[in-house]
Order: C-alpha cells, then sequence, then structure tokens
C-alpha cells in the first residue's frame, strides 16, 4: 500500500522537474492526472481480477499483482518525461488487482467475530501507506541535492531523483512477494468446508423431515441467500454500500491530493509553505496515530455502535474539522506544528473508520464464492471514483490559488467548503432508505 502513496507524494515534484508546466499554480493541475492514471487503470480491470480470484484463488492474484509492482514502481522512478510517468502509473494500476481479493480475503481468513479487525487492518495498510508513503518520499526524494555527501552528482540518483524511495519500496514490496507464498488459500478452503457442511446438513434434513418439509427447507434457503443466486447488480445492500464507498472515496482521494499540494505551496496562496521533509514528518506523526487507533481502538467500537454509525460519526467531525484548515495556515511556529499533526492524525482517522465500516457492509452482503467478484465491482466504481479525485483535487486547488481575492470563499476556503459539500453528500447516503444494512445471516 504505501508504494502507492509515495508516488502519489512525489507527483507534483515530478512534474515541477518534467517542466511540463508553466507556471506554478499549474503544477497541481498535472500533478492531478498523474496521480489519477493509476485510479484509472485499475477501474478498467478490477472486475476482471476478482472473477480471476473468485475462479483461481486469492492468492495468484496477490502473488502476480505484487510482481506488477516491483516493476512498474521502478520503472516510475526511471521516468524521464511526463507521459511515462503517466503510462507507468496506468499500467501499474491495470495490472496490480491486488486490494480487492485482499479485502475478500481478510473477511474470509478470520470468524464472524474477528471480521471487524480484519478490515481493520486492510484499511490500517492502506492508511498507513497514505501518511508513510509520502514521508518516504519526502525524505528520500532528490537525494543527490539533499545528501550531496553521500549521492555525487555523477550518481544514478541525480540523474533520476526519485529513483531512491521508488527503488527501496520496490524491494520491500519484493520481500512482501516472497512472504505472500506462504499464505493459505482462503478460496479452496472455504469451498471444501462449505461443501461438508452442505452435505451434512442435507443428511440430517433427510433422515429428521420428509420430503415435503425438506423441498420447503430447501426453498426458505434459497431465499435466504437471494444474493448468491441473483446478479451482484441486484444486491441493493451490495450496491449501496458500493455507492456511498465511491463518495466517500473520491473526498478521501481528492483531499489526499489537496493536501499535499496544499502544505507546500507558498503562504501567498494560502498554503504552509512547507518543504517535502516538513511534510514527510507530519505524515509520519500520523502513521504512528492511525496505526494504534485502527488495531486497538475502532474494532471495540465497531462491536459498541456498528459500521454505519461509525461512518456517520466519522462524517459529520470531518466537516468541521476541514473547516478549520484555512484558519490554520494563518498560524506559524510551534503552534502550526502541534495543529497541524493533531489535524491530519484526526482527519485520516476518520477516513480509514469510514472505509473500514464500507468494507465491512460490502462484504457482509455476499457469499463467499461470490466476494471476489463483489470486492471488484467494488474497486472498479471505487477507482473511477479515485481517477477523479486526484485530477479533480489538483485542479481545483490551481483554479482556488487564482482567486486569493475573491469576496466569496476566497482561495483555500472555497477548496475545502466543496470538500466538505461531498463529505455532506455522503453522509445524507448512509441513511435509510438509500443505504441498507445486509442480513446477519448473509455472512459466510
Amino acid at each position: 500500500m504505501e508504494v502507492f502513496r509515495q508516488k502519489e507524494k512525489a507527483s507534483k515534484s515530478n512534474i515541477r522537474d518534467f517542466h511540463i508546466a508553466e507556471r506554478e499554480e499549474d503544477i497541481g493541475y498535472y500533478a492531478g492526472y498523474v496521480g489519477s492514471a493509476f485510479m484509472f487503470g485499475r477501474a478498467l480491470t478490477s472486475v476482471l481480477w476478482g472473477m480471476i480470484a473468485d475462479r483461481y484463488g486469492r492468492k495468484p492474484v496477490i502473488l502476480f499483482g505484487m510482481i506488477m509492482l516491483v516493476i512498474f514502481n521502478t520503472l516510475f522512478g526511471l521516468s524521464t518525461n511526463f507521459w511515462m510517468a503517466v503510462s507507468t502509473r496506468f499500467l501499474l494500476g491495470s495490472l496490480c488487482g491486488i486490494l480487492g481479493p485482499m479485502r475478500a480475503y481478510a473477511s474470509e481468513i478470520c470468524r464472524k467475530e474477528y471480521q471487524a479487525l480484519g478490515m481493520s487492518i486492510i484499511s490500517t495498510s492502506w492508511g498507513i501507506g497514505l501518511v508513510i508513503g509520502p514521508a518516504v518520499g519526502g525524505f528520500l526524494a532528490q537525494p543527490a541535492e539533499k545528501y550531496p555527501d553521500i549521492f555525487s552528482e555523477e550518481s544514478l540518483f541525480w540523474r533520476f531523483p526519485y529513483l531512491l524511495p521508488c527503488l527501496l519500496i520496490s524491494i520491500f514490496a519484493l520481500g512482501v512477494s516472497v512472504l505472500c507464498c506462504c499464505l493459505p488459500e482462503t478460496m479452496h478452503m472455504h469451498t471444501k468446508n462449505k461443501r461438508e457442511l452442505e452435505d451434512s446438513r442435507d443428511q440430517r434434513a433427510s433422515t429428521t423431515y420428509g420430503p415435503d418439509e425438506e423441498g420447503s427447507m430447501q426453498k426458505k434457503s434459497e431465499e435466504k441467500y437471494p444474493a448468491s443466486q441473483q446478479s451482484l447488480l441486484k444486491n441493493w445492500p451490495l450496491m449501496s454500500s458500493i455507492i456511498v464507498y465511491c463518495v466517500f472515496q473520491l473526498h478521501d482521494m481528492a483531499y489526499t491530493e489537496i493536501f499535499s499540494l496544499w502544505a507546500v505551496s507558498p503562504r501567498k496562496y494560502g498554503g504552509l509553505n512547507y518543504t517535502t521533509t516538513d511534510v514527510g514528518e507530519v505524515l509520519s506523526i500520523t502513521g504512528f496515530g492511525l496505526l494504534f487507533f485502527q488495531l486497538f481502538v475502532y474494532p471495540v467500537v465497531e462491536r459498541i455502535f456498528g459500521p454505519i454509525m461509525v461512518s456517520r460519526i466519522g462524517a459529520v467531525l470531518t466537516i468541521p474539522l476541514l473547516s478549520s484548515y484555512p484558519f490554520i495556515s494563518m498560524l506559524s511556529g510551534l503552534s502550526l506544528t502541534l495543529l497541524v499533526d493533531c489535524a491530519s492524525i484526526l482527519k485520516n482517522v476518520l477516513a480509514v473508520s469510514i472505509t473500514t465500516g464500507l468494507f465491512l457492509l460490502q462484504n457482509r452482503a455476499v457469499s463467499q464464492k461470490q466476494r471476489g467478484a463483489a470486492n471488484g465491482i467494488s474497486m472498479s466504481a471505487m477507482s473511477f471514483s479515485k481517477a477523479v479525485g486526484p485530477a479533480g483535487g489538483g485542479s481545483l486547488f490551481s483554479w482556488a490559488q487564482k482567486r486569493q481575492n475573491a469576496s466569496f470563499l476566497p482561495g483555500g476556503h472555497m477548496v475545502f467548503f466543496i470538500l466538505n459539500l461531498i463529505e455532506a453528500i455522503g453522509l445524507l447516503m448512509t441513511f435509510k432508505p438509500f443505504l441498507v444494512e445486509p442480513a446477519g445471516d448473509s455472512i459466510s
């Protein structure tokens, strides 16, 4: 997960070095399209990878995706122009279809009472990637300029200033690929257990009940799990949770793009004038807070309130938090540092809590044999939203920078107002009759 976010952070600096943007304000515009290329590629292939995972197992898809990640992440670090960067991002998104099968895997490897923890770990790994990845990019990008005593101007890292963080992440991903070989396959294991359970139930039913009673019980069983016999697109508990999930992911992706642009933008444009190292420090601190919350606090909160209520609370708290960002940029010194750190931790905790709750709803709405395809549909829909997010966020930020003296919501105020508007729409969609919570017995 970390590699995806490391490349997001590198995007703006890459655009500056590619010299494709004519003005400082236009950098966010081009950086957004680099960020969108990955999501667009993933949107086109996620359903296919989900179907392959349902047919051949989760493990082969995860292994193949990790290998593709190693290859194309390294090529991204070797990008010499804008279009090469966009192409490597698109190909990585198309060929690395691991996230959907990983979500299905987490829901299958855990018993029902531990599914919240399993999904929380998936969300945490993505959330930590959101913060640790940019931190790695901030500390290790352009090493020949930052650490001239270690990396000379004749070194490979002078010619390719973003190769070092990409290379280190690729080496890490290669190690993870080796560890993935030790993973047990959940698809075949669950299919075998399910067949044994059905055979046992059929045997008990045939000895306990007569033909009429047995037929009646079979009819009730088929009505009990209609989603497994029908098209997934007709499963409204699944589709409604996916639609709500896409709205929140559109918001989160746009926020992630805007936060990096806002943090490094000059003060005259309403930014913080941070260096990439400063941003890396903020996001590293955020990662530790996110890890603690998701592993130790979220499972307890989810058991008490349920996934839908947790998502609603997260959305409600996000709106006033984002409204405070333009005012935070007016501070300086220690007060600025403390507030930015706290705001970043809280925002990421709330975002990942919303995501985890919707993950749970999606996987509880389908049977095990369709879980890969269901997550594939979710990933494709979400990826389209995330493809729009960076491009839309970058364009929105560039537009807002040009209206610093506007009488209505100048500069950053307009940016965070629109983000809050999207969040409010997502919040309203978590209520009935739009969002339908799946019945507890849909889990299998």
